[in-house]
């Protein structure tokens, strides 16, 4: 195995100077449950995003260094830094999830040297190699490779957990916005398989047929004329008092609120001036529209705003249960939960203005995967 590694470091400092570019770093030997995995494919997330450039204002990016050793630079205004300050001036590595093969082990697990593992990396994806402990990865079923598993934790665990939650929570069905993302199709796929009902708010009429291509049953155009009112008839056909919302900024959160309560109030025998007594929950998971959030609507008394996390929520279930939903992805990886990447960068090319300025868009449909192997030096 190498004596150094090369990873994606992300800072920003005090005076709100962004900095990116790729730092060699010592790679020790593992301990005796951990792995030295090389990294082969690596997705870029949304959450991925935020860590590298935090609140950069993407028009003053500039770009410096070497082809092989490229720096990106750039500017946080000074409103958004506050937000920030637990960050600031440290060299972090950026990363949330790939895979790639063992290429050594400790004692306790040489076992799996030269298997495909996916990892959930604590100290950065985005790196030519990882050391991550067994316990923490994913080994993948023989005959799948890296690029199938790289994105096997954050939106397969994301999807379930949602699902998870309609559950434990006791909701009969599911609301979910951005719908026509990566996560969003993946989630259309395994509540038709789990035989969960889902509403889908998306914001075009292409991501409609898109979803229902998929075998989406409801799906609401967010910028059509009616879509409140069809938001409220779908809402109506499911029960629906769940939803989650990727969006997190604007209006949308009351939107579905006042949907939600307008279907419950229509149930009641007698009027109430507090509204329907049966509880209503958004959570917000996103940052989408980075606006202040608006709540303002007829939601009644019984509800609740929150935030939800994907690592929260397998932090509160029981160990069993978590693993009972990571060995479901392990089995359906290739499809419930697989994932289609659109383009792929090196290193050095996902350090590169041109294409910040692409996958910063998070287009629709656009999956950008970073294989930290390829044209390094």
């Amino acid at each position: 195995m190498p004596s150094t590694t090369l990873e994606i470091r992300s800072r920003i400092s005090r005076e709100g100077e962004l900095t990116l570019w790729l730092e060699e770093v010592p790679l020790p030997r593992p301990r005796r449950n951990e792995l030295v995995v090389r990294v082969e494919a690596a997705p870029l997330n949304p959450s991925d995003q935020i860590l590298m450039f935090g609140s950069v204002d993407l028009t003053s990016l500039r770009a410096s260094g070497t082809v092989n050793r490229p720096i990106i630079e750039g500017r946080v205004p000074p409103e958004r830094l506050a937000v920030m300050s637990r960050r600031l001036d440290q060299a972090l590595p950026v990363g949330n999830e790939g895979a790639g093969t063992v290429i050594a082990a400790g004692r306790e697990v040489t076992s799996l040297i030269g298997r495909v593992v996916a990892i959930r990396a604590t100290t950065g994806a985005y790196a030519q190699h990882q050391i991550v402990k067994a316990a923490d990865c994913l080994v993948l079923p023989e005959g799948l490779s890296a690029r199938d598993g790289a994105a096997a934790f954050i939106n397969p665990l994301t999807a379930l957990g949602m699902v998870e939650t309609v559950r434990r929570e006791g909701h009969s069905a599911l609301i979910h916005t951005a719908a026509a993302s990566n996560l969003g199709q993946m989630l259309v796929r395994l509540c038709r398989k789990d035989g969960v009902p889902l509403i889908n708010i998306v914001r075009s009429a292409a991501q409609v047929t898109l979803l229902r291509d998929l075998g989406a049953e409801y799906v609401v155009d967010s910028s059509a004329p009616d879509f409140v009112n069809a938001l409220i008839v779908a809402i109506e056909s499911t029960g629906a008092t769940l939803a989650f919302d990727a969006i997190g900024g604007g209006t949308m959160a009351s939107t579905v609120l006042s949907a939600m309560e307008a279907v419950q109030i229509r149930k009641l025998a007698t009027y109430s001036r507090y509204g329907s007594p049966v509880h209503k929950q958004i959570y917000i998971y996103g940052v989408l529209d980075p606006r202040p959030k608006v709540l303002d609507g007829q939601f009644g008394m019984a509800w609740s705003v929150g935030g939800w996390l994907m690592s929260w929520f397998y932090h509160k279930i029981e160990t069993a249960d978590a693993a009972r939903l990571r060995r479901r992805v392990a089995d359906e990886l290739t499809t419930t939960f697989a994932s289609r990447f659109t383009s792929e960068l090196s290193l050095q090319e996902a350090l590169s203005q041109q294409a910040i300025l692409s996958y910063s868009r998070r287009a629709t449909g656009a999956k950008y995967l970073i294989t930290p192997h390829t044209g390094t030096a």
